[in-house]
This record gives C-alpha cells, structure tokens and sequence, in this order.
C-alpha cells in the first residue's frame, strides 16, 4: 500500500508542471447554505411564516375532513331509505365535492411550498453580495457549499460569520406577500 502511494505521489509530480506546483494556493471557503438561511433572522421569519400558514392549512384540512365525513354519514344514513336513481346524483355530487376540495387543499399546499422556494431565491438574492464581500475580504477566489465538499478545514467554514453579517445587513428582510388565493 504504501509503496502504491509513494508511486502516485511521485507520478503526480513528475506529471504536474512546474509553475503549478509552485503556484500559491487560493483559498476556498466552504458554507452551509440550509444553516445560512435557517439560522438567519431572514430564515427564521421564513421558517415562523411558513409554519404559521402550514398550520392553518392543517386545520382548514380536519375542518373540512370533518365537514365530509359528516356529510358521507348522513348519506350513508340515508341511503337505505332511498331508491338508487334518487341516492346516485346525490353519491356523485359529494364525489365530485370530495375531489374538487382535494384539488384546492393540494393546490393551497403546492402555493406554500412555492412560497418556500421564493423566500430562498430572495434570500440567496438579497445574501450574495454580502458573501462576496465576505469571500473579497479573506482573498478567496470560490465559496462552495458544504454538501458539495468531501473534506475541508474547518477555518474554511465561513457560515457563522455570514450569518452575522447578512443579520446586520438584512435583518428579517422583507416578507414576499402570499397567493391571495389561499
């Protein structure tokens, strides 16, 4: 094993030119972009508004789950005291309210997550020029995210410190106002 390493070692330097090897290294920082945004009073309002809505959302789904299983009880009640042509348009209404309502709750739930997503891309937005800065500022010439790096030092994690700037910078930021329609 060892003398396998020793011929890599050997094989990528007589491979490598020179000025390369020479060359200085430029630094490269890492961040833990999911840490950036959660962990910010940007993110943190995001989070609270979010959860709030999902919230509500989850409420409104057992109001009206409720709403429909009374429903289908009070025709499951009346089914046996009514002929089949009478019961069926009303079987096939509350079908068709049953599917139309999923429809719209999923619709609400599709609005939320897409209110997630733009939350980000204004945050990303909004935080890029204060993590270029950042990068300027220690001379570094890339910032990748952490899940992106198999193994770095961990005075290459530059996360806190932008953290703290964005929060200077931005605080909570300004809320994305929501789809009317929910």
């Amino acid at each position: 094993m060892r003398s396998l390493l020793s011929s890599l070692c050997l094989m990528v330097a007589l491979l490598a030119p020179s000025d390369v090897v020479a060359q200085e290294t430029t630094p490269v920082l890492v961040i833990d972009s999911e840490r950036l945004f959660l962990s910010s009073e940007f993110g943190k309002r995001v989070a609270s508004e979010i959860e709030a809505r999902g919230s509500d959302l989850a409420a409104q789904n057992r109001q009206i789950e409720a709403e429909l299983a009374a429903t289908e009880q009070d025709l499951t009640e009346r089914r046996a005291t009514m002929s089949p042509e009478a019961f069926q348009p009303l079987a096939d209404a509350f079908d068709t309210r049953v599917q139309e309502t999923r429809q719209t709750q999923a619709a609400k739930s599709r609005a939320l997550n897409a209110q997630l997503e733009q939350e980000r891309e204004a945050f990303l937005q909004v935080a890029g020029p204060i993590l270029e800065e950042l990068m300027e500022q220690v001379g570094a010439s890339v910032v990748l995210d952490r899940r992106t790096v198999f193994l770095s030092a961990n005075s290459a994690d530059i996360t806190t410190a932008a953290i703290s700037r964005i929060n200077a910078q931005l605080g909570a930021g300004t809320p994305i106002a929501p789809d009317p329609q929910e």
